[in-house]
């Protein structure tokens, strides 16, 4: 807790968990931290050896933050946080998720056990953030995808992050859900792969 307990230190960790993000697309990520306090935490993760700055070739050719491996190790740290905040006879469903932090849900809520020998590319659209997902074995791996995923199995797309939980954790359609996730694909695949996640239960339940 020495090194990670300060105030916004995990959810820039969280930001950073599928990749390197430059200082304004954190900043935009989490609005309530001012530009002082992100950059003393990037400072700091970085003095640690959590966070490293790199350098995207051209031609973007900007500057970016990114966990090293060290830091990726953090990730079962959030999901268990994850799931342990979830069971709270509190915890609110609605409040705002980050793209990121939908993803990394994804990986924390998928049962393994329940993916058999299914393999699919699927392809999520937050809003103006495009993510890649692959699913295989008993893993799903994500990355940011930059414009998008030519031609994948499956395709959700929506304005928000919010707009996947009533269809992903809700278990509604998403017609029922107000038709703000459009869903592309087989929908027998779309069907298994929406299976694929659960979230636990509360405490006391």
């Amino acid at each position: 807790m020495e090194l990670i307990g300060e105030r916004w230190t995990l959810l820039v960790i969280r930001e950073l968990m599928l990749g390197g993000r430059r200082f304004s697309d954190i900043r935009a990520s989490l609005p309530g931290l001012s530009a002082k306090t992100l950059t003393e935490r990037l400072e700091t993760l970085q003095g640690l050896g959590i966070v490293e700055r790199a350098f995207l070739p051209p031609p973007v050719a900007a500057q970016v933050y990114q966990l090293t491996e060290w830091g990726r190790a953090l990730e079962p740290v959030l999901q268990e946080l994850g799931r342990w905040a979830v069971r709270s006879p509190l915890h609110d469903p609605g409040l705002p998720l980050t793209p990121v932090s939908l993803m990394l849900s994804m990986r924390t809520m998928l049962d393994p056990d329940r993916i058999g020998e299914l393999e699919l590319w699927i392809a999520f659209d937050v809003g103006e953030e495009h993510f890649a997902g692959r699913l295989r074995g008993r893993e799903l791996a994500i990355h940011p995808a930059g414009n998008g995923v030519a031609s994948p199995d499956l395709r959700f797309s929506a304005p928000s992050a919010s707009d996947f939980l009533p269809v992903f954790y809700g278990k509604r359609s998403p017609e029922e859900a107000g038709g703000r996730l459009a869903v592309e694909g087989d929908p027998e695949l779309v069907r298994r792969f929406l299976d694929l996640f659960a979230l636990p239960p509360k405490c006391g339940a």
